[in-house]
């Protein structure tokens, strides 16, 4: 066990690629925590998709030492989605390395990691990275620093976390800075569980930060959420192998394995205590709620079972999405997915067709809506095919985001228009300096969760940078568009939109089907509509056969008789035909705005 005095804990906070996870790296390096022939790129990144696109998705910690010290270290995730890894980490740590690329400056993602910090009290070491690059401009973006998050520029300290130059001056800042954790070992044990993931062989294993008391290997332990007791099978820290230890002290971070099968056990946030002597319950978090939506299919049918089983297996390692099963008319059996964001979306998708082998359809992303109903009382809406009937419903609600966006000043008038065409309204633009602005807008979830990300990067060449909170429900005149094939609705394609957006909606969408759809043998209308209301149409026109190509000369009563026999029969078809729909129609349509 460490003295407490002896003891220091910390995440590193930044936007995306300012160099997080590389300078993890060098301090694992420098530390000697991990020797030189071992070490990689990267080296707490343990997902094949996050070495692949070079982004933390999963938060990591890892014990280091330096100059008789202890450090805590959490590499956490720069995207917006995942926000909330961030908000778990802070809860264990007593300050935070905020990282500053010098070249690009300020970020959306800084400010709000930043505040994060901020809120639970945290001390802040503010550092600028990347020097080494011929663009970096660190007095600038120092007194940028000190303008926006009033943190000294003359506090601010230099690093390249690539070439390791300043690193050791940080680690000896971290020592001076970051305050000791407090905590009495006499007291019952208080331990705060702020991450879980499954393995295979051994369970659900669990990073804990122990607050008060001690957590000993084979103690009989208490979770305070769930009221269960377990034993501690092992209990150990990672440096960066985990490495067992007889007990944790107080303000340590380690690992806990106690045997639990199911990570609904080990929940996020879940207080542990002694089962003969427990403690309080420690404040716990807030559980992330959903914000986008959407229908995962397999595109065999018969998956179904192993889309429900990779499903549970994957909520074991990420707790933050949800799944209910539901059935579609065109695609048959699947589920209903809620995540925190498009990336968030994208990350699990690509995980479930990845590590479980599926093949899978995704529907086109929504968010939630409430219906107030004429009848009295509301419903809460996350699939258009679920909504009421136009005469039910009064007046319909959407989820608001309150939108960041900072932008060198080049940029503004492009990514204004970009937020007013997407019904943004807004708040305020305060310029951090003479060549950066921050824009902040009121915008419907709905209208970013399509391509808005996308388009503002390729906008503002890259430069621009975005985040976002939720701030509540605003009632908007929406209507459901149907998409209907010979005259039947299809609900994979129906879509929420607003009023005003229906007919672009609809025509785009009937002309891109049209396209995708092959011919049948009688004309197939392809329609979109509002309530009863036709808004757009396009045909596919039948396939033609030359039923008179064996008719050479003779009566044209012959040919007149063949011909209306043709007709019938296209008639009784169309009656009783249903129109063949290629699975690629539904994956190249359910992707209209990429």
């Amino acid at each position: 066990m460490t003295a407490l005095d002896r003891i220091r804990n910390l995440s590193i906070i930044a936007h995306v690629d300012h160099g997080k996870s590389t300078l993890a790296d060098r301090l694992l390096e420098i530390t000697g925590a991990v020797e030189k022939r071992d070490m990689r790129a990267q080296y707490l990144d343990s997902m094949d998709l996050e070495r692949e696109r070079g982004i933390t998705i999963k938060a990591q910690n890892v014990r280091v030492e330096w100059d008789n010290h202890v450090i805590h270290l959490i590499d956490t995730p720069g995207h917006v989605d995942f926000g909330y890894e961030v908000s778990r980490s802070l809860a264990a740590c007593e300050g935070v390395v905020l990282l500053v690329d010098a070249s690009q400056g300020i970020e959306a993602q800084t400010l709000a990691n930043c505040y994060l910090a901020l809120e639970n009290d945290l001390t802040i070491v503010p550092v600028l990275n990347k020097i080494d690059l011929p663009a970096a401009e660190p007095e600038k973006r120092a007194a940028e620093i000190e303008k926006v998050l009033g943190l000294p520029a003359e506090d601010t300290l230099h690093i390249s976390a690539k070439t390791g130059m300043g690193v050791e001056a940080l680690l000896d800042a971290i020592v001076a800075r970051i305050p000791a954790p407090v905590g009495n070992i006499d007291d019952p044990l208080q331990a705060l569980i702020f991450d879980s993931y499954y393995d295979a062989y051994r369970g659900v294993i669990s990073a804990v930060r122990v607050f008060n008391g001690s957590l000993k290997t084979g103690a009989k332990l208490r979770y305070v959420q769930l009221k269960m007791n377990h034993d501690a099978e092992e209990v150990g820290v990672r440096l960066p192998v985990p490495t067992p230890v007889a007990m944790l002290g107080p303000g340590e971070v380690g690992y806990l394995i106690s045997g639990i099968k199911d990570v609904g056990e080990a929940k996020v946030g879940e207080t542990v205590t002694d089962a003969a002597k427990p403690g309080e319950a420690l404040g716990g978090y807030v559980d992330p709620k959903p914000m986008v939506f959407c229908g995962l299919y397999p595109v065999h049918g018969e998956e179904f079972a192993d889309l429900r089983e990779s499903l549970e297996k994957l909520r074991l390692n990420d707790s933050s999405f949800t799944y209910d099963p539901e059935t579609s008319g065109a695609l048959g059996f699947g589920f209903r997915c809620g995540f925190l964001g498009l990336l968030h979306m994208e990350i699990t998708r690509e995980r479930l067709e990845r590590e479980y082998n599926l093949s899978l359809v995704a529907t086109a992303p929504n968010v939630e809506y409430v219906c107030n109903l004429t009848a009295g009382g509301s419903e809460v809406i996350d699939n258009p095919s679920s909504m009421p009937l136009p005469q039910q419903i009064d007046s319909i609600e959407e989820p608001y985001v309150r939108i960041n966006i900072l932008t060198p000043t080049e940029y503004i008038g492009t990514l204004m228009e970009l937020s007013q065409n997407r019904r943004g309204e807004l708040q305020r633009m305060d310029y951090l300096s003479e060549d950066r602005v921050e824009i902040v807008y009121d915008i419907p979830l709905g209208e970013i969760v399509m391509d808005f990300f996308d388009q503002m990067k390729s906008r503002s060449r890259g430069y621009g940078s975005l985040d976002y909170e939720p701030i509540g429900y605003r009632k908007s005149s929406l209507v459901k568009v149907d998409i209907l094939l010979n005259a039947v609705p299809v609900d994979a394609f129906s879509s929420i939109v607003h009023k005003d957006r229906s007919y672009e909606y609809g025509s785009k969408m009937v002309s891109k089907l049209r396209e995708l759809i092959p011919r049948q043998l009688f004309d197939v209308p392809i329609q979109a509509a509002v309530g009863g209301r036709i808004i757009a149409r396009e045909t596919v026109k039948a396939k033609r056969k030359d039923v008179l190509a064996k008719c050479y000369g003779g009566d044209i009563s012959r040919k007149r008789k063949l011909l209306e026999k043709q007709k019938d029969g296209k008639k009784k078809m169309k009656q009783i035909g249903s129109v063949e729909v290629p699975q690629e129609a539904f994956v190249a349509a359910l992707k209209l705005d990429e």
